[in-house]
């Protein structure tokens, strides 16, 4: 994975110094003198555009690669996480681990570049009192953990993702079953003849087809988030995508893929024959159904390469690293903590003991 920082400098027009996308404001405004600079974004009259897979994977052109400025790539000994940065800011620590194992990465070819951007729309501020209140609920963890001051340690960072688009008509056969009973006589401990219903299925073919339309089909870009992190927070909502401009990456870091387009096509292919699936199931006539086989045929299929943001911490506790992410945009969060072996300790005490009273009240109240 990668990560850049500010692909493209905006100087401040008071001072000179790099301005930074403020996320309440939706300005770039400057850290060290606060001048507020507007700037006519890719937004107001760009357009976000729909890549053909099929030609993407044969080969991207050249002039949708590379960054188009000076940039310093790193990679991270630990966690292998690859990190894109301007030359004048290069970060000290791995954003996503914290370690300080940084060493210079090259890269075979120029990555694609991306397409359109997800905007921060929500601020360091809301964030620590999102991640506040996570850690607040969090009853199993050490008490130690709320004194780290994790909540000084978030930093936003905008990630990458795939996007997948295509229609589909998809065929489909199966066995259809249908429930019906018979009576069945039996013979109960006492030796008495009892007759009861017994549910039987029915089975005969049937087949069918349906046709249905994927839209943002997402596939991380990701290797240095915890993946069931990520997922946990999604979705992104996609459409409140603009087209790309380096004014809303400036001031942060942005990670460069490393799931690479072959592969996020075949994840994303994963991800809607399982939806497909699961929507040929429901069509299957019957109380059940057995041997369904479905015959997709995809067209239309298109991609986008995006940027998300999210804001993370990385810490270590003990021997582990850990990581807890929000969704920069709805807020969700999702993370990893410790667990106190005291605390597991008492909680199982407390269930034993709630048993052993609820067994004790109905032993004596016959």
């Amino acid at each position: 994975m990668a990560d850049l920082t500010a692909l493209e400098k905006f100087s401040c027009p008071a001072c000179g110094a790099q301005a930074e996308w403020n996320v309440r404001k939706q300005l770039l405004v400057c850290p060290f003198c606060g001048t507020e600079s507007p700037a006519e974004l890719a937004s107001d009259s760009g357009l976000i555009r729909e890549l053909d897979l099929a030609a993407a994977l044969r080969d991207i052109p050249d002039q949708d690669r590379g960054w188009k400025i000076e940039r310093r790539t790193v990679q991270c000994r630990s966690c292998k996480a690859v990190t894109v940065f301007s030359p004048e800011n290069v970060g000290q620590r791995c954003d996503f681990c914290g370690s300080p194992e940084l060493v210079a990465y090259e890269e075979l070819r120029s990555p694609i570049r991306p397409g359109s951007v997800l905007p921060f729309a929500i601020d360091r501020e809301k964030v620590q009192a999102i991640v506040r209140h996570w850690l607040g609920s969090r009853w199993l963890a050490p008490n130690n953990l709320r004194k780290r001051g994790l909540i000084d340690l978030v930093h936003g960072l905008y990630i990458p993702y795939w996007t997948f688009d295509s229609e589909v008509d998809c065929p489909w056969t199966a066995e259809s079953g249908y429930y019906y009973y018979e009576t069945e006589s039996y013979t109960d401990p006492h030796g008495r003849r009892q007759t009861r219903q017994v549910r039987k299925v029915r089975w005969s073919p049937s087949s069918g087809a349906i046709q249905h339309a994927f839209d943002d089909v997402l596939v991380p870009g990701s290797r240095g988030i915890d993946l069931s992190l990520l997922r946990a927070v999604e979705p992104f909502p996609t459409k409140g995508l603009v087209p790309y401009d380096p004014g809303y990456v400036s001031g942060w870091h942005v990670e460069h893929y490393q799931v690479v387009l072959l592969d996020a096509a075949r994840l994303a292919r994963e991800q809607k024959m399982a939806a497909l699936r699961a929507l040929c199931a429901r069509e299957v006539p019957g109380d059940t159904h057995r041997n369904l086989r479905i015959s997709p045929i995809f067209t239309g299929e298109t991609f986008k390469h995006i940027l998300v943001p999210v804001w993370l911490i990385a810490y270590d506790y003990g021997r582990k690293r850990n990581q807890i992410v929000i969704n920069g945009v709805t807020g969700s969060i999702s993370g990893r903590y410790p667990k106190s072996a005291w605390k597991i300790f008492f909680l199982v005490l407390t269930i034993i003991a709630i048993v052993l009273l609820v067994f004790f009240f109905f032993a004596h109240s016959r």
